[in-house]
This record gives structure tokens, sequence and C-alpha cells, in this order.
């Protein structure tokens, strides 16, 4: 099984990477599944139903998410909808959040995958559940089913906990990747027992921007410690961030991993 995943997808620069480069990303991989976080595709704050058809359109198969998947009204009334193709973290509190925090979903040749979405805790201001014994339940609940693939997304602040979740679930599950950063890691590698892992998959968007806001906002903000209001950068240079993953679908474990990295 050979899997595309792409981090933070970034409002509408981003939306407009996704489209010039995925044909390419398609055409030389040949992906069986593609998946991307889509909490920051809508202006940079969540998701809306249009911007989750946009890419659909444009061959992305499913989304995970991660903080921010709240903060677009129209995408959280859909969350609830199994058929949306969009989770939330799964260690947010057990009532009264919308959505689910893992989906079984099929690649284009029916197989079976297993996609959790996990929020880390570390330099994180709220306080969710435990993502290692959130995991451990999703495993449990799901172990009668017969998986070709199991992957999760972990959005996290700290590379620590992304490691540990890594070392963790090594073995018990075919990839690791971390997102929420927007800042690519170059720490690519298969874990000792087969599971794939990368810290973080980076973002599609503007490179000329602090982690696709305007720069000079940000900078602002360092300078006065005052809140401002995010902005996305629409202009220079645009990057396209992903890894690509490929699985026995028998074992579940790694064979190969690449970085999928483009510019424009």
């Amino acid at each position: 099984m050979k899997i595309i995943f792409l981090g933070d997808i970034v409002g509408k620069p981003g939306r407009k990477t996704v489209k010039e480069f995925l044909p390419k990303v398609k055409e030389k991989y040949k992906p069986d599944l593609i998946i991307a976080n889509a909490e920051n595709i809508s202006h940079g704050n969540g998701f809306s139903p249009d911007s989750i058809k946009e890419m659909m359109e444009a061959g992305i198969d499913f989304f995970t998410t991660g903080d921010h998947a709240w903060d677009n009204k129209q995408g959280v009334l859909k969350l609830n909808d199994e058929k949306f193709p969009v989770i939330r973290p799964a260690n947010y509190p057990p009532k009264n959040v919308p959505g689910r925090g893992y989906a079984i979903i099929k690649d284009k040749h029916g197989n079976k995958v297993l996609v959790i979405n996990l929020m880390g805790r570390v330099f994180i201001k709220k306080d969710f559940d435990c993502p290692f014994r959130k995991l451990d339940e999703i495993l449990e609940e799901t172990k009668k089913e017969k998986f070709s693939a199991i992957l999760v997304d972990i959005h996290a602040e700290a590379t620590s906990e992304k490691y540990a979740m890594g070392f963790y679930a090594d073995g018990r599950v075919s990839a690791v990747v971390g997102t929420h950063t927007h800042v690519p890691t170059r720490d690519l590698r298969i874990l000792e027992n087969g599971t794939a892992y990368v810290s973080d998959l980076g973002m599609t968007g503007s490179l000329d921007s602090v982690i696709g806001v305007k720069k000079e906002i940000i900078i602002h903000s360092f300078l006065t410690q005052l809140p401002v209001k995010h902005e996305v950068e629409e202009e220079g240079t645009m990057v396209f961030n992903a890894v690509f993953i490929e699985l026995d679908e028998k074992t579940r474990k790694a064979l190969n991993v690449e970085y999928v990295q483009y510019f424009n």
C-alpha cells in the first residue's frame, strides 16, 4: 500500500499549492490513499465544507485536524456526519464534543485503513485526556477489524512527546506522523518494529511567512507583546510538504518512507 500524508494546509495559498503539485505527486508515487491535515485549511482557521470539497476534488481522500478544528462553525456542524471525511483529535473529553477521533476508511483498492487523530499535551493550554491511553483504547476497540494500515496523526508542540508516541506505538501501528508546528523535521525514519515516523510533516502554504501567517504581523506581536489578528500570507514562494509511506499490507509495517517537497 502506498500513502501520501500532507501536513497542515494553510488557507487559500495552501489549497492552491495542493492543486498545483498533487497531480505531479500522484503521477510519481501512484498512491492508494492521500490524507492531509485540514485544521488551517480555511483562511488559516479551521475547515469549511467547501474547502474540504475543493481539496477532495483535487485528490485528497481524508482529513485529520487539531486544536483549530473548532474555528469554523460550518465545519464543526459537519463533524457528526460520519460520511464527512474529517476527524478531530480523539483525546478531547468523551462527552458533548462533536465528531469522532478515529475512522475506518478504505483505500482505492478497498483495503481497510484505521486513521487516528491525537492531540499532544506538552505546552498546550487546554487539559486533554492522555493521548497514549487513548491510543490504547482505540486499538482495543478496533482489534477485531482486519486493517491493512493503521495511521496516527499526533498534533503536538513538543518533539519529545511526538517521539515518545512513536516509540510507544512502534510495531502496533503503521505510521506516526506529527503535525501542528508547520515546520518539517528531517527525522523521517522507520522505527525498530516497523512503524514509519516523522516529528512534523510541515505545512503546505507560504514559505515567506511565519508558519503561514504574514511575517510582519507576527514580528509586531513579538515586539509589542500585543495580540494581533492573524492574516494568511498569499504572496511569495509556496511550499508543498508531505511524506510518502509504502507499507506491507499483510504485516502493516513500513517498507519505505520518503520526503515529498516542492516549491514554486
